[in-house]
């Protein structure tokens, strides 16, 4: 297939890249280095440096003589969006012929982070526009250009939040007043940043609707890990590691946390209960989309976890590990900065990637242990500064 990839420098952009080039398809890679120039701007870098993108994609065809192009714009700009299908867009690195518009876009292009979004007005403000405008964009030129691609879109298990019953896998079959009918399954925010996701689901539903667009939205929890078959390749190819609370993920976060003697921060009581799941996972769920096509005029859902855990399962699990390796890992309960319920029911249904052939990769200790060991081997590099600043909403 020919690939495109939006917001391909990020945490899961790469390596979805690498794992579809490796897999024979020609793959694009578009980016605007945004979460790099926030993360200098704020001083939330991450643990180690990652090369940008022409550095990777040079480096990833010396070892494999695999070519990913790389194409550097901003996604809000609708004439750049349309260039990414009509042929007019120019790489900075990659060559040869243009290979037509793409069989599948996967779409990461957005500001992801909840904390971000509710740093102040301004960042609100940019989160809307950034997200919301990009996904417009992309439908418009879609609908004009390419109208038979298949657009895989990064949705988050946020959206929901946390129901009272079992949250199904996007959709909600509904009897009221003697008659059924099937919605989308209620939604409740948490941040400007998963309201967002929210109307993008309600964006690309319409456009399915009424444009007969295809579009699978992956339902994804917090991710968590560093290694993939690529990764091992070059230590150039590992994504970006946060350990700080605005780009940081939880599990990611906890493991730095244990390693720099830093309390793990567990928010309020801790029984905040998510879905969870490796970054391999996260390639095997984007990979089994892209080779199940939806129909025209289908909008599929898929809830992207492997297993749940609370805050206090998660702390209690790295806690343990790091003991076992000589590091006196403390638990502490902090206020907690953010709005949300901490004790809950939490229940959501998650079979359909596996009725595709999803392998899971379970976080055991010696998943977590191999963590430890990257993070350890970069202990230096750990600013205590970036750890917690309290983002309150």
């Amino acid at each position: 297939m020919n690939i495109l990839i939006l917001g391909s420098d990020g945490y899961l952009g790469w390596p979805t890249a690498m794992r579809f080039s490796g897999g024979g398809h020609e793959v694009t890679v578009v980016d605007n280095y945004f979460r790099r120039r926030v993360s200098a701007e704020l001083d939330v870098e991450p643990l180690f440096p990652v090369p940008n993108l022409v550095e990777r994609a040079r480096r990833w065809r010396e070892l494999t003589g695999r070519e990913i192009k790389v194409v550097i714009g901003d996604l809000t700009d609708a004439s750049f969006t349309r260039s990414l299908f009509d042929g007019s867009a120019k790489p900075v690195f990659g060559e040869g012929a243009w290979g037509g518009p793409p069989d599948t876009v996967v779409h990461y292009a957005e500001q992801p982070s909840a904390p971000y979004s509710m740093l102040d007005h301004k960042t609100s403000s940019f989160t809307i526009f950034n997200n919301l405008m990009a996904t417009t964009n992309l439908v418009f030129a879609v609908r004009d250009l390419s109208p038979s691609t298949h657009i895989i879109k990064l949705g988050t298990m946020g959206e929901y939040g946390t129901p009272n019953i079992a949250i199904e896998e996007g959709w909600l079959d509904i009897e009221h007043k003697g008659r059924k009918d099937r919605f989308l399954f209620p939604r409740a925010a948490g941040s400007i940043y998963h309201t967002t996701k929210i109307m993008d689901t309600d964006l690309l539903w319409f456009a399915a609707r009424m444009w007969g667009m295809r579009v699978t939205d992956l339902m994804q929890g917090p991710v968590y890990g560093l290694e993939t078959d690529e990764t091992a390749m070059d230590e150039s190819f590992r994504p970006f590691f946060n350990y700080d609370e605005i780009f940081g993920t939880v599990v990611n976060r906890f493991v730095v946390q244990a390693v720099a003697g830093h309390p793990l921060t567990v928010y309020g009581k801790g029984g905040q209960t998510r879905g969870y799941l490796n970054l391999k996972d996260t390639l095997q769920c984007v990979c089994l989309a892209a080779g199940h096509p939806v129909g025209a005029g289908e909008l599929k859902i898929y809830n992207q976890i492997t297993e749940t855990f609370s805050v206090n399962e998660l702390a209690e699990k790295i806690r343990k590990v790091g003991v076992g390796m000589g590091f006196p890992v403390e638990i502490k309960s902090i206020e907690n900065p953010r709005k949300e319920k901490e004790e809950h029911y939490y229940d959501p249904v998650y079979t359909g990637l596996k009725d595709m052939g999803l392998k899971p990769h379970l976080l055991t200790d010696d998943v977590m242990a191999g963590m430890f060991e990257t993070v350890i081997k970069n202990r230096g590099n750990i600013k205590a500064h970036k750890i917690f600043r309290g983002v309150k909403w």
